[in-house]
């Protein structure tokens, strides 16, 4: 006997109109998870299906760190003038008086100078009046104890130019030292200002100043040299030349060129090189570079060029009470050699005469430039030997008259 079979079911019709129910729904509908052994738990989507909660909520948070660390540094630092706004509309204006950050120092330029004097070219004086516009305009005057060491080692220079190069700008620096090459080091070129005069002049003050000093005291010039014998301190000029004694013969005659030449060691050699490097670093790196027979003029152009540094400097320095201190750095007992000896030197001291030359025509052509005269001279070049003047062999002035002067001095630091 067949067994009779349930009569089967139509295939449900599916309507094309109307969407199959979705998964989540029937779950819904047969009472959630757990109700029906062949459904599985799937998780909510999200905008990045590759991230957990607990990375979604991690990102949030870091981007929420950022957000809040971004409007705390403009708030306190930044320039949007709308969050400025916002902060002094909500009453929290302590920030800087309400107008940003505080403003940059406006430093002049150039803000670094360098005057590495040449000795016995009038440098005390021009020193002098440095200090008393270091105070009145608020540069940064950087001197240095060191008087007698010009030339540098290689690990001397990049101390040296690393100790100046951290000044606080703007900064004048002045010392006796050969031209030092900042960009060789990786640092940045400062100008430098110098002044030179006649060469044989500039011997004879040396010659005599290391034996008797000024008008400042003799006595205490003589324990500045205290090595130097009697009969080497009272030694005549004239014999120093014609017998050719180290001290008035090369290479201690060539002077000048080496504080223009630099710290090569051809820079210490009479000749063509160095007289020729000297020349390229004066145009080159050299912002003016004036001759101690002129010294109004340079003061007047130092003026015009460097205002920030040097605005009055002319009016000091006509100033009767600052003549007066002037005096007393002038060399004393300083005598003139004999025409002889006087030919012999400028002999020796050619390529001295030649730069010497070369600065002076330099340096007129730049006052003509501002429309002021020079003294004309059509001769070919000569030694414009000096013949000490009155105010060469004037008495010094007592003590009491140097107190005033130090008086003045302290009153002018005030001002």
């Amino acid at each position: 006997m067949k067994k009779k079979l349930p009569p089967q079911q139509p295939p449900p019709h599916h309507d094309r109109t109307c969407p199959e129910p979705r998964l989540h729904v029937a779950l819904s509908a047969a009472g959630g998870p757990g109700q029906g052994a062949g459904w599985r738990r799937r998780r909510p989507l999200s905008l990045l299906p590759f991230l957990s909660l607990r990375d979604y909520g991690f990102c949030m948070a870091v981007l929420l760190f950022f957000c809040l660390g971004s409007l705390f540094y403009q708030l306190n630092g930044g320039p949007p003038h709308f969050l400025l706004d916002l902060r002094h509309y909500l009453g929290n204006s302590t920030y800087l008086d309400e107008h940003g950050p505080p403003p940059r120092k406006i430093l002049p330029f150039p803000s670094q100078v360098v005057y590495n004097r040449v000795g016995k070219c009038g440098s005390r004086t021009v020193v002098l009046l440095l200090r008393i516009l270091s105070e009145r305009h608020g540069f940064n005057l950087v001197t240095s104890d060191i008087h007698n060491k010009t030339r540098l080692t290689k690990n001397e220079q990049m101390e040296l130019i690393k100790n100046i190069s951290t000044a606080e700008q703007p900064y004048l620096f002045t010392r006796h030292v050969h031209f030092l090459n900042f960009s060789r080091f990786g640092g940045d070129q400062p100008v430098y200002i110098n002044i030179i005069r006649d060469p044989i002049n500039r011997f004879l003050s040396n010659y005599f100043f290391r034996r008797f000093g000024d008008w400042r005291g003799e006595q205490n010039h003589m324990i500045r040299t205290p090595s130097m014998r009697q009969e080497e301190r009272y030694l005549d000029i004239n014999v120093c030349i014609l017998e050719n004694y180290p001290e008035c013969s090369n290479p201690r005659l060539f002077y000048i060129i080496p504080y223009f030449c630099g710290q090569h060691p051809r820079c210490r050699e009479p000749g063509e090189w160095a007289l020729e490097r000297a020349k390229v670093n004066v145009n080159e790196n050299f912002l003016l570079v004036g001759i101690l027979e002129e010294l109004e003029d340079v003061l007047l152009l130092l003026e015009r060029f460097l205002p920030h540094y040097f605005k009055d400097v002319l009016s000091i320095y006509k100033n009767p009470e600052h003549r007066k201190l002037g005096n007393l750095t002038v060399t004393v007992k300083k005598t003139v050699p004999s025409p002889e000896a006087i030919q012999i030197l400028y002999q020796r001291m050619r390529y001295e005469y030649e730069f010497y030359h070369y600065v002076k025509d330099q340096f007129h052509l730049v006052k003509r430039k501002f429309g002021l005269r020079s003294p004309s001279d059509n001769s070919p070049p000569k030694p414009e030997i000096a013949i000490p003047s009155p105010m060469e062999t004037e008495e010094p002035i007592t003590e009491d008259e140097e107190q005033d002067d130090e008086k003045w001095l302290e009153d002018i630091y005030k001002r």
